[in-house]
């Protein structure tokens, strides 16, 4: 293929994506979803631009380091530590929750043990990239119910590591190796309680081959990559996950005294690569799967949807949060999140999940995440009842759906009215 043609579909992809994060933003909405839309018009579901997603996989798959990595780089963990136990008991009973829902689907659809599993992981996920928006633009990202989010979101971004293990374990032909598994899971949390501790008890660290490169442009942004993608290899190659090692990369380089000139040189090459991992989902989503198979679709996106935000909710206050914080939490954790793709693409590794079950688990998350400006506007009403956190669950759900109940009353007593005149005649 001439460069010169090769150099003028990149041009027009990234034009592409670029307007539609720039229209989305402009609605208040988050730029991925932008991102997403331009992928499925450049993809085989559209105009056909761009055949295939090969090409981008890999810049897609660095895309998700840096995510972890810039996590945790702007993790605080002296907010987070006094909220582990809230967040780490919501993520689990979150985990609890997906089996029930992945297992009560599985009768319904006949899904094997293995597709089941890894619906119920997929079901428990959130997307960090949305949340924070909507957080961010219903100014509640520095209040208490903003934090507790990220952390909820953060526990969950580390919940994938164990995942991961699970889902790989379970593959190939002979039986999954439990006491392995066991064994590397205890592994990652373990490492991680110790580093979070030791970080959390002392002043920033001064690392001092950062001393040496910090202040030069060239340099400051290799020495971030290096420092992410070099832990994500050191990880992978110990048995471990590589999002482990670069979440573990950006704790450590975030408890640095240069985390605001390290992260300040990383979040330009973060969004490329974050533009790229959600064009490339877009790039995934089959138009022609979601319109043979609607129905099943949008009844499983329905009852995931529903039943997600009613648990989070549930979860919520069943740890002792307000009804208000519960139900502003619970709504803006709804949607399912990026980490979805990353857990189809190591279960098509592991040879667990089919073409069928790949394009089920993108378009349900797809279609979840372009459903979050309905969630965006709920949580604005949310936050304008902020001032009243006491508030009652029934005194909640009548200011929020007030007018929608009354109405629903009136044209019940309407229709009720015309069918006794009916009766009558």
């Amino acid at each position: 293929m001439p460069i010169e043609h090769t150099l003028t579909k990149i041009a027009l992809i990234v034009t592409l994506a670029l307007l539609g994060g720039i229209t989305l933003e402009k609605l208040r909405q988050p730029a991925v979803l932008g991102y997403i839309l331009a992928g499925v018009l450049l993809g085989p579901s559209g105009f056909g631009i761009v055949e295939g997603r090969e090409n981008l996989s890999l810049l897609a798959e660095l895309g998700v380091l840096m995510l972890l990595f810039v996590v945790g780089m702007e993790l605080s963990l002296r907010s987070f530590v006094k909220i582990w136990p809230i967040v780490v008991g919501c993520v689990v009973l979150q985990i609890v929750s997906g089996l029930a829902i992945a297992f009560s689907l599985s009768n319904l659809l006949y899904w094997p043990l293995n597709l089941t599993l890894l619906l119920a992981f997929v079901f428990a996920l959130s997307s960090t990239a949305v949340a924070v928006k909507i957080l961010d633009t219903i100014d509640e990202l520095r209040t208490e119910m903003g934090r507790l989010t990220v952390g909820v979101l953060i526990a969950q971004d580390l919940a994938i590591v164990p995942m991961i293990l699970i889902v790989r374990g379970m593959g190939g032909e002979a039986p999954p190796d439990f006491p392995l598994i066991t064994f590397k899971i205890g592994l990652s949390i373990g490492v991680l309680s110790l580093l979070v501790w030791y970080l959390s008890r002392r002043e920033r660290l001064r690392l001092s081959f950062l001393r040496v490169v910090v202040g030069h442009t060239d340099l400051t942004p290799l020495v971030g990559l290096v420092c992410c993608f070099g832990a994500a290899a050191i990880a992978g190659i110990s048995g471990l996950s590589t999002a482990y090692g670069a979440f573990l990369a950006g704790l450590v380089i975030g408890n640095s005294n240069k985390r605001p000139v390290l992260l300040e040189h990383m979040t330009p090459i973060y969004s490329v690569l974050m533009m790229i991992f959600f064009l490339s989902v877009g790039l995934l989503l089959d138009v022609q799967f979601i319109w043979s198979h609607l129905t099943a679709i949008l009844l499983i996106l329905l009852f995931i949807t529903l039943g997600k935000t009613a648990l989070n909710i549930s979860i919520l206050h069943l740890l002792r949060q307000s009804w208000i914080t519960s139900f502003g939490a619970g709504v803006v954790l709804a949607q399912l999140g990026e980490f979805s793709f990353l857990l189809a693409a190591v279960g098509r590794e592991a040879g667990i999940v089919d073409t069928y079950a790949s394009n089920l688990i993108i378009s349900l998350t797809v279609l979840s995440l372009l459903l979050s400006p309905l969630w965006m506007t709920l949580a604005r009403q949310l936050h304008d009842l902020a001032p009243t956190r006491t508030i009652s669950l029934p005194r909640l759900l009548s200011l929020l759906y007030g007018y929608e109940v009354s109405l629903l009353k009136r044209i019940c007593k309407k229709l009720k009215k015309k069918c006794y005149a009916r009766s009558e005649d």
